[in-house]
């Protein structure tokens, strides 16, 4: 819970970062990235809270056998992967405006956004795979894991380099 508080001020200061290149993309990046995903991630948090539960066996669980329990809980981690699954769409997402807004900033390698979206599509491939086609999810996320690093540079580009000002285009006087 701590990483999404973190990561809505992150989201935060891209928009501020990109709202003047394209403000709609800086708005749908934050719709995406911060609005929609953190809310579904709080929620999953309950699964995890569920199963500790169960395992605590709190004294209302003491009409259930230790089997049931454990039955129980291995439900509330496996629909937690689940909501993992939901919000690895929006995780995918986020990054095609994200992308875009990079690639048009002009103070921010193009490569990078480019890798951005590389990375979206491969968030968007592991989940559409583990929706539609569960037999497959592990072979299509080794191969999605891989388009799915394509996040990291941008990270360090923005950690070591930062984003550069451009020379205003206006003559000095």
């Amino acid at each position: 819970m701590f990483h999404q508080i973190i990561y809505i001020f992150l989201v935060l200061a891209l928009y501020r970062l990109f709202k003047a290149v394209d403000e709609k993309q800086a708005t749908l990046m934050v719709i995406l990235g911060a609005l929609v995903s953190v809310p579904i991630v709080f929620l999953n948090v309950l699964n995890e809270f569920a199963a500790l539960g169960l395992a605590k066996g709190a004294d209302f669980l003491s009409v259930f056998e230790t089997r049931q329990l454990d039955a129980l809980a291995l439900l509330f981690l496996r629909l937690h992967g689940q909501g993992l699954v939901v919000v690895s769409i929006f995780w995918g997402l986020w990054l095609f405006p994200f992308g875009i807004l990079v690639i048009r900033s002009g103070f921010i390698p193009r490569v990078l956004g480019v890798l951005l979206m590389i990375a979206g599509l491969g968030y968007l491939i592991s989940t559409s795979t583990s929706l539609l086609l569960p037999g497959y999810g592990h072979l299509v996320d080794r191969f999605a894991m891989v388009l799915e690093l394509g996040e990291l540079p941008i990270i360090f580009w923005l950690l070591i380099w930062g984003a550069k000002e451009q020379p205003s285009a206006s003559p000095s006087r």
